[in-house]
């Protein structure tokens, strides 16, 4: 009378461990990769969350899996989701929002505009702000401020504002830089605009304006969402220093003006918050800041212009420490790159005249893209900096924020966009 349960059971238990033989290597398969859908990748940290990079390069260096010569112009980097790949550049007067497929680098579709824009400082032309993917549209915004929503599936626009003649914000030095941070259902911007609209919230499906707040001018830092004290927040740091926003609303939690006192001057790297503490770093003077969420305020931890000051690129944080460049690219000498204590801000080590670059972390590797082409991959910790490989991979000027999704790190220069296995 047991011989049919006894059946249906010893059924159950095959049909079981089938799905757990499919599920275990792709669940594990999920945990080894990622995407990269936003400026600095899926935390805005600047850190890769897929598997740890671990084998060195041969001679020739990473394996190239597909290249584009001669893309159009522009300072920012590549977005990676869902298989599609977002190249944002200039193209005969043109800004384009391209997509591509991300394992071969075919053209699924483009959106383009008319844009006008000429940076007066020899920089270059084409975008600066890094596009964001979420919910199935892209969020771009041009040199000009021209906001974009573009349909991730077809290339249609969505909505359009031209935050230049919506908020009268300037060019600035370089043209406009912040890179979109999309946040339940607003798009935050510093655009530096008039009238109290030196940040503001669109929603993300119409492009309606939501709020404003602060007239603190636009710098080429993007922000950053945390959680400080239990509470979501957006973390900005403006041409005037720290902004702590709520996203909901335009609150102001806090402000600490953190610039330099030259007029020539920017703050570019994005805030980094660990924890309830939130790091600064600007160059000319100026320094790196470290401030703590309390109950009732923000108290400074430490700053020093001697520990870890950053022209332009963004710092990374692994267990306890700070990784990122010390000096100014403009200026010899060359940056070097550091180990910095987030607790105190004793430098730890410093690999003198490093040179300027934009970094990503994933484990304990460093991969860093120089301004000269070259890529580097090394080994960090609190004990110091083993390189593991060094190739050139791109031509010069090479000053873009490469992406790493899925085992495929994206590398562009000012005119060349390759696609390499990085194992």
């Amino acid at each position: 009378m047991f011989l049919p349960f006894k059946t249906a059971l010893i059924s159950n238990l095959r049909l079981i461990i089938c799905i757990f033989s499919f599920v275990l290597p792709n669940f594990e398969n999920s945990l080894l990769a990622a995407d990269w859908p936003q400026y600095l990748g899926p935390n805005r940290d600047a850190v890769y969350p897929g598997k740890a990079l671990t084998q060195a390069w041969t001679d020739d260096g990473p394996k190239v899996i597909w290249q584009k010569k001669d893309i159009g112009q522009a300072l920012c980097g590549l977005v990676v989701a869902g298989g599609k790949a977002i190249l944002f550049h200039e193209v005969a007067g043109q800004d384009v929002i391209e997509c591509l497929n991300a394992n071969t680098g075919e053209t699924v579709w483009s959106n383009r505009y008319p844009t006008s824009y000429v940076d007066s400082f020899g920089s270059g032309g084409g975008p600066r702000s890094t596009p964001a993917i979420v919910d199935g549209n892209v969020y771009t915004m041009s040199a000009q401020g021209i906001v974009v929503c573009t349909n991730l599936a077809n290339g249609k626009t969505v909505w359009k504002v031209d935050t230049q003649k919506t908020f009268r914000t300037p060019d600035g030095f370089f043209g406009m830089a912040c890179s979109p941070l999309v946040e339940g259902k607003a798009v935050l911007l510093n655009i530096g605009g008039k009238s109290g609209a030196g940040i503001v919230a669109l929603d993300k499906s119409t492009g309606k304006l939501i709020w404003k707040t602060l007239d603190d001018e636009a710098s080429y830092s993007s922000p950053v969402m945390a959680s400080l004290q239990g509470k979501r927040r957006a973390v900005f740091f403006t041409r005037s220093g720290l902004a702590v926003v709520n996203p909901a609303n335009g609150e102001v939690d806090h402000q600490h003006q953190w610039r330099a006192q030259i007029h020539a001057s920017v703050n570019a790297a994005a805030p980094l918050v660990v924890g309830d503490q939130i790091f600064l770093t600007s160059s000319y003077n100026t320094g790196a800041l470290v401030l703590k969420a309390t109950p009732s305020s923000y108290e400074k931890v430490w700053s020093s212009d001697t520990s870890l000051s950053s022209q332009y690129a963004s710092v990374m944080h692994r267990n306890g420490f700070l990784y990122g460049t010390h000096g100014r690219a403009d200026i010899p000498p060359e940056p070097a790159l550091r180990c910095v204590e987030l607790a105190t801000g004793k430098v730890r080590w410093s690999e003198n005249r490093f040179g300027d670059c934009q970094m990503i972390l994933c484990g304990d590797r460093l991969v860093a893209l120089m301004e000269s082409g070259e890529l580097v991959l090394g080994q960090v910790s609190p004990d110091g900096w083993i390189e593991i490989s060094r190739a050139q991979v791109v031509g010069s000027e090479a000053r873009r924020q490469p992406a790493l999704a899925n085992g495929l790190l994206y590398v562009r220069s000012k005119n060349q966009l390759v696609c390499l296995e990085v194992p």
